[in-house]
């Protein structure tokens, strides 16, 4: 697994690279924990073709300490597999959801607005 964090002027990025399970969950945990202090942070789940329990509970995680902190989350995600776990688990209903990454940008913008 890759992780790329990059900081652009409205947002913090986090864009995993590969299957997020029980092997290389830690390395995603570290790397939210991280950019836990971001005011703004978009997790781009767009090239991890799989992710188990785990790594949806580190992606809980991170967003809760973002969130503890005082930060917004979005999370942007292009493959329909992981869409369809994120909206069955209600994951949706805790943080914005989107296709692209502009759009979860976007819906980071408004959540900031509020």
């Amino acid at each position: 697994m890759d992780i790329e964090i990059e900081q652009t002027p409205d947002y913090t990025l986090c864009r995993p690279s590969g299957e997020l399970d029980a092997y290389t969950v830690d390395e995603f945990r570290n790397a939210l924990g991280g950019v836990a202090d971001a005011d703004a942070l978009l997790i781009d789940l767009s090239d991890v073709p799989f992710m188990d329990s785990a790594g949806l509970g580190a992606l809980i995680g991170g967003i809760r300490r973002t969130r503890e902190a005082g930060g917004e989350v979005a999370v942007a995600c292009s493959r329909a597999s992981l869409t369809r776990l994120l909206h069955t688990t209600g994951f949706d209903r805790i943080v914005p959801v989107a296709e692209s990454v502009d759009e979860a940008a976007a819906a980071l913008a408004e959540a900031q607005r509020d």
